[in-house]
């Protein structure tokens, strides 16, 4: 079991002003961060932003035209073989033999890999949760049993650094509720860092501890998810007997903006201490007030917000 408290303290996975150049465009633009263990990391961007592309430099899948990245001290550049040993991912969607059964399937990969026994190959098996299954061949799973057994091939060889592109493509709820679980055990109680790309915002909410954002191949910013959305304006969401008339009441008379959720409800982005405001204004205004609720703000609420409304890749 990797020790929690060494690996907090040195990075997982470092990027150093790290560029990506295609035909003389910038696709990636000095990306600087670091990722450490112990962590569910989420990397999000709106189309085109440049995350996969990212993911790929980081798996040395594609070159970086200047710069860095550095896994558990280990240079891509330099320690290719070093650097990559300690990483599992799936980019994109898991490749598999379909006529071999699963656990042929995990025996091919660990052949590739020194050092990996069958003891060890049951233990992923398990914690994918394919026992039953294990034994059929790959064509009669189902895309989430097909996921899950990326996973367990990507854990393999105890890597350090485990790397998710789009790992919740065709789980159902209790699937995606399973694996969420799956990663918060295995960065807390092994000390894995785990890099996560999704677009099911909602999902990565929960599943993250930290989320970092790029645009136009340029990083907004690094921070907590619960840091990341007490920022930004608050929403509120009252209920009224005319929504259309009471956001024209706010709009004329306030300059604020609302949004007709349904014929009874509207929403404003303002803050907690301008409700009395709004209250008051519509009041004096005759419309019939029954409730005021703050809305908790969703990280897709503030990915839209600093991304200009791009949605996610």
């Amino acid at each position: 079991m990797i020790n929690n408290a060494e690996t907090a303290n040195k990075p997982a996975v470092e990027l150093e002003h790290v560029s990506k150049k295609i035909g003389g465009k910038t696709i990636i633009d000095d990306l600087s961060f670091k990722i450490y263990g112990g962590e569910v990391f989420g990397f999000l961007g709106p189309n085109g932003a440049g995350k996969t592309t990212t993911i790929r430099m980081i798996v040395g899948l594609m070159r970086m035209t200047n710069g860095n990245i550095f896994i558990q001290g280990h240079s891509i550049k330099g320690e290719f073989k070093k650097a990559i040993r300690q990483v599992g991912a799936i980019v994109e969607n898991p490749e598999m033999y379909k006529f071999l059964t699963g656990y042929q399937n995990l025996i091919h990969y660990a052949r590739m890999i020194p050092g990996i026994s069958k003891a060890r190959i049951q233990e992923v098996i398990e914690l994918v949760e394919l026992q039953d299954r294990i034994h059929e061949k790959v064509k009669r799973y189902s895309l989430g049993m097909r996921q899950r057994l990326g996973v367990a091939q990507a854990l393999l060889h105890q890597p350090s650094v485990l790397i998710l592109d789009e790992p919740t493509n065709g789980l159902d709820p209790q699937g995606i509720h399973d694996l969420r679980n799956y990663l918060h055990n295995l960065s807390r109680e092994e000390g894995v860092a785990v890099i996560v790309s999704s677009h099911l915002l909602s999902e990565m909410q929960l599943m993250c501890d930290r989320i970092g954002i790029i645009q136009k191949g340029k990083l907004i910013g690094v921070e907590t998810v619960s840091d990341f959305l007490e920022k930004g304006a608050s929403k509120v969401r009252i209920t009224v007997d005319e929504g259309r008339i009471a956001a024209q009441v706010v709009k004329q008379k306030l300059s604020i903006d609302a949004d007709v959720i349904d014929e009874t409800t509207i929403e404003l982005p303002i803050d907690h201490e301008k409700i009395p405001v709004i209250v008051d204004t519509l009041v004096v205004s005759k419309i019939k007030i029954y409730s005021v609720v703050s809305v908790a703000k969703s990280l897709e609420d503030r990915f839209l917000e600093v991304t200009g409304g791009k949605s996610v890749e």
